[in-house]
């Protein structure tokens, strides 16, 4: 069991929560990485599952509007076929049928995603080779399709992306971003279905995750809320900023970020820095 997080820890956590959910950098290597830098073990169950929740309530609050509208029009059309047509239908469609890889993968394998996979060679690994992934679809998508044009096929594809981030380090949003952009996606068509899909599958997770863990007596529930809700005014600046800056410029700048640290990453684990 691990012990109950204090208001340091919970703020710092908080911030880096809020700061990299959203950016294609890996939320969850970046939790690792800095709980051991400071010397802290695994913040536990209650703390993920609750700090996630406030960065997707970021999420609905930034895209309320839309989020409104498509599922208002969806569900009007299941009894209102003329409604079918309508991206705001298709879009109900598309992040459900999206969803379903990653909740597959994640029930199927969630011992090894909570075990194994928690390691930061592997984490290391794929920073550095992600990172290229992303590097190699901004650089060679053609950036015309816009959601509009979004179908079913790419829905499903998009989904099988973002499952891909069950693995630490991958990134959810790096992953989903990447394949729609070797998709043929706008920069900011791919980060806005990114966000859209990521809210079942993170809110689903972080509420089975709280379930779970309600009456562990070591959950610090002070700090974790309080780093819920850094998390949450963070994250909300950062999806606003993020969709302002890759409407005019290239994911380069996160592609040199994860290559950096990834390689970082690899010279602390041989220094003994870090351990696996």
């Amino acid at each position: 069991m691990s012990e109950a997080i204090g208001w340091f820890e919970a703020v710092v956590l908080g911030l880096v929560q809020g700061l990299t959910e959203f950016l294609p950098i890996s939320s969850s290597a970046h939790i690792l990485i800095v709980s051991q830098l400071f010397g802290w073990q695994d913040p536990g169950a209650a703390f993920t599952a609750v700090t996630q929740i406030g960065t997707e309530a970021a999420v609905i609050v930034y895209f309320r509007r839309d989020i409104a509208r498509i599922i208002s029009t969806w569900a009007r059309s299941l009894g209102r076929p003329a409604l079918r047509a309508s991206i705001d239908a298709r879009m109900g469609w598309y992040v459900i049928v999206g969803t379903i890889p990653i909740a597959v993968l994640g029930v199927a394998f969630s011992h090894q995603i909570e075990t194994a996979a928690r390691n930061l060679w592997l984490v290391a690994g794929t920073l550095i080779g992600f990172g290229i992934v992303l590097g190699l679809a901004d650089a060679l998508g053609r950036h015309r399709l816009t959601l509009a044009e979004l179908n079913a096929k790419d829905g499903i594809v998009f989904g099988l992306g973002q499952a891909l981030a069950l693995i630490p380090g991958v990134s959810r949003s790096g992953a989903t971003i990447s394949t729609g952009l070797a998709l043929g996606y706008t920069r900011e068509a791919a980060a806005r279905y990114s966000f859209l899909l990521a809210i079942p599958a993170v809110l689903a997770s972080g509420f089975y995750e709280a379930t779970k863990i309600g009456g562990d007596s070591s959950v610090a529930w002070g700090p974790s809320l309080v780093a819920t809700i850094i998390a949450f005014a963070v994250g909300l600046a950062v999806i606003a900023w993020l969709l302002r800056w890759v409407s005019t410029r290239t994911y380069l700048p996160f592609v040199v970020y994860r290559i950096c640290l990834g390689v970082a990453v690899i010279v602390l684990l041989l220094l003994g820095v870090l351990s696996a």
